[in-house]
């Protein structure tokens, strides 16, 4: 009996010994990780503070803290411009694809009709091809229709190219939820549409904030579709505002675009902290909801 409860012991050490270990190496992970995203970002801001134009000589503390490239930058160009036609798109944008794609997944998930499995099926082949493979006949479309130049044209790529994608995750999250509540809610009379607005859309919050996120993100960041498509000054983006910035040899504003890629952030960050819980109720969409 001894010699068990020994043996016992020495087992219980060594399970010990790695269960240390490993919460040791996960930690060590993490730490690595959160450093490798961490100090980029706080670089970059204190990039932004930094005097002269370079980032040769930037670091991620200034000795000598300024604001002068965040004036330059309202001063010099255009910026608070740029910043209003992103936002604007941005909200737009968000705002189409939570409609478009919040009625397309209820359609695919509750509803039989002809032609639905081609439907998913076509629009997960569609999914597969990335938008600017069609940049020219996306060019050429809106040259007839006369959007060239125009905002519009890139809230409609960006709503239309995600809605494969949204839609299938918009369907999944609604394979969880019981369908027990569309019935009886049509043995008490309502229609369709009131099943949806009424009993579904509440339900679906959590995931139509994170497409609502991804949405807002997307044309903060695309520099591709902008330069394509539009042309005139006032009616930048701030990618190809702060492209331009540091596009040449003689533009070396370094500085004054880490400033204005500070700025780019606060809205996200903003709009991530007041939907931070609905966020993640999205991402963890398996949940089951009978």
């Amino acid at each position: 009996m001894d010699k068990v409860k020994k043996h016992r012991r020495k087992m219980s050490t060594k399970e010990r010994i790695k269960d240390i270990l490993a919460y040791i190496g996960i930690y060590a992970v993490l730490i690595v990780t959160a450093i490798a995203i961490l100090y980029p970002v706080v670089w970059v801001i204190g990039a932004s503070f930094n005097q002269g134009s370079s980032l040769a000589s930037a670091t991620a503390i200034p000795s000598h803290p300024t604001l002068n490239n965040y004036k330059r930058l309202f001063a010099e160009t255009d910026y608070e411009r740029w910043y209003l036609n992103t936002l604007a798109i941005a909200v737009v944008n968000m705002v189409v694809s939570v409609v478009l794609v919040g009625t397309m997944g209820y359609v695919f998930a509750r509803l039989k009709f002809a032609g639905k499995k081609v439907g998913l099926l076509t629009i997960l082949i569609l999914q597969m091809f990335p938008s600017f493979m069609g940049m020219i006949a996306i060019y050429v479309l809106f040259l007839n229709f006369g959007l060239l130049n125009q905002p519009l044209a890139l809230v409609l790529i960006y709503s239309a190219g995600q809605i494969p994608y949204n839609t299938w995750l918009i369907k999944g999250y609604l394979k969880n939820v019981s369908k027990s509540m569309d019935e009886a809610a049509m043995i008490d009379g309502a229609s369709k549409l009131q099943i949806y607005t009424k009993i579904i859309l509440p339900l679906m919050f959590p995931i139509l904030t994170f497409v609502a996120i991804t949405q807002f993100m997307a044309p903060w960041f695309d520099y591709i579709l902008p330069s394509f498509l539009i042309s005139s000054t006032h009616k930048k983006t701030l990618a190809i505002g702060l492209y331009d910035l540091i596009n040449s040899q003689t533009n070396k504003n370094f500085t004054m675009f880490a400033a204005g890629a500070v700025l780019v952030a606060v809205p996200i960050t903003i709009l991530y902290l007041f939907l931070q819980r609905y966020l993640i109720e999205g991402l963890s969409a398996g949940a089951n909801k009978e």
